[in-house]
């Protein structure tokens, strides 16, 4: 489990055991992704948090990405059959989505809520109907509810709208009815989840300290990278980049003639949202699922594209074996980098990610335990950021953690970062370390009584991480 993953689980088995989700502003985002996983694990039999499985908890952002598949043919009468049916098989078989619908973060259940939003927004726009202004105002919500840089997407939908309105043939403004629907959807259920349904109404202020919170994150903060790292990221997608310019270029020519003009749009907002990516000096891989949506439908409107353009059988069987031998490729990428090598360093999804050495820390310690007959080892973890441990030693009931420079008391095991402080150091003289890789560049040693030199006392009461 990658650090963040650790930290939505964490936060899950609080809900299971009774508590309620607290928007926290410093590190994390909202709740939407845990309104889907609590129930879900909690259908799956888990009652607490050291009953959790890393299949229970992936296993809501498998059925979210699954959903987004679903969700593409939707989109037909928006974007065309053709560019959703290719859309969807990119995002059922690439590696970049395929590798993050297992990963138990925010993202793709962001990247589905965009979708809905789009597809939704578009009806109320075209057909004024007030439901699907209503489903608009719910993904909107959705998606502020699973992270703070909506703000950036909805800006630059806006722009796309702006232009929507002014490039020919030039569209209506929508209704008042249909905005405010919209709008009044979108504050409820907004005001909704960010309460966790009313029992928690201090966090608007948290709210506000988001802003320089994240107006902070935005610099960096350890995850700098230079304005193309979306590119290098995305590199092996070349021919997808292509077919996507010929997507673009369709939807030049629908709005120049006068036809819908959907596929201009999608080009619009994909290029303000990848330039506003790419100048924030922060950055993730994961970020790059945000333009895989336009990316994907804009390739599957160029196939489209290409495919109106040839009309003799042989030119269309070209492009079914063209598009074939993509997706095959694509297909055995995602073999290698999801299945295959996951957490390998040289995986570029696998970002700072839990190296495969450290499980077997929980299995060492308990078979420590074991040999000592320890039933309930105390196990004291002294580290400036401990995750992902309080999830690898769930299975353990008394485990403390401390910062550096706190005072411990006894236990039966340590858990350290190498940068063992002068008084963490005397008391573990009489032990002996082992290390474990916890991700690349960063070890964690599990420190041994020798024999018959175990520490005695007792350990403090057990403090959250």
């Amino acid at each position: 489990m990658h650090t963040d993953e650790s930290v939505n689980a964490y936060l899950t088995g609080e809900l299971l055991a009774g508590g309620n989700f607290r928007y926290d502003p410093q590190d994390r985002h909202g709740p939407a992704l845990f309104v889907i996983a609590a129930p879900v694990v909690k259908l799956l039999g888990a009652k607490r948090f050291s009953d959790l499985t890393e299949t229970q908890l992936r296993l809501s952002t498998v059925l979210t990405g699954t959903a987004m598949i679903l969700l593409l043919g939707a989109g037909v009468e928006m974007f065309g059959f053709i560019a959703c049916l290719v859309a969807a098989l990119l995002f059922a078989i690439a590696p970049l989505p395929v590798y993050y619908s297992r990963y138990f973060i925010h993202e793709t259940l962001f990247v589905a809520a965009t979708l809905g939003l789009m597809l939704a927004g578009w009806r109320a726009w075209q057909k004024k109907s007030l439901l699907s202004a209503a489903l608009a105002g719910l993904c909107a919500a959705l998606m502020l509810a699973c992270k703070e840089t909506a703000v950036i997407h909805f800006f630059a939908l806006g722009v796309a709208i702006i232009c929507g309105i002014f490039l020919p043939p030039r569209e209506k403004l929508a209704a008042p009815k249909i905005v405010a629907t919209a709008v009044g959807v979108f504050l409820f259920a907004g005001i909704l989840l960010f309460t966790w349904f009313g029992k928690n109404w201090s966090v608007f202020a948290d709210l506000l300290h988001a802003i320089p919170r994240f107006a902070a994150r935005a610099g960096g903060e350890g995850h700098e990278k230079p304005f193309g790292y979306y590119f290098h990221l995305l590199d092996p997608m070349l021919v997808l980049f292509i077919v996507a310019g010929g997507g673009v270029y369709a939807g030049i020519c629908d709005a120049v003639s006068g036809q819908r003009k959907t596929g201009l749009l999608l080009a619009i907002y994909a290029l303000v949202i990848f330039l506003i990516y790419s100048a924030i000096p922060y950055k993730t891989p994961w970020l790059a699922l945000n333009f895989w949506l336009p990316l994907a439908l804009l390739g599957g409107s160029g196939v489209a594209a290409f495919w109106e353009q040839i009309k003799n059988p042989a030119g269309r069987w070209g492009i079914g074996i063209a598009g074939a031998f993509l997706l095959a490729v694509l297909a055995l990428q995602t073999k290698v980098l999801a299945f295959d090598q996951p957490a390998d360093e040289k995986n570029p999804y696998a970002y700072a990610h839990t190296g495969e050495d450290l499980l077997r820390l929980p299995l060492r310690v308990a078979e420590l335990a074991k040999q000592n007959n320890l039933a309930q080892p105390r196990i004291a973890v002294v580290a400036a950021d401990a995750w992902p441990l309080p999830w690898y030693l769930r299975k353990f009931s008394q485990v403390g953690f401390w910062q550096p420079n706190q005072a411990t008391g006894a236990a039966d095991f340590f858990i350290t970062t190498t940068d063992v402080s002068d008084s963490l150091a005397e008391r573990l003289k009489n032990f002996r370390p082992e290390f474990f890789g916890a991700r690349p560049n960063v070890l964690l040693i599990l420190w041994v009584p020798l024999p018959e030199k175990s520490a005695t006392g007792t350990v403090p009461a057990a403090k959250q991480p």
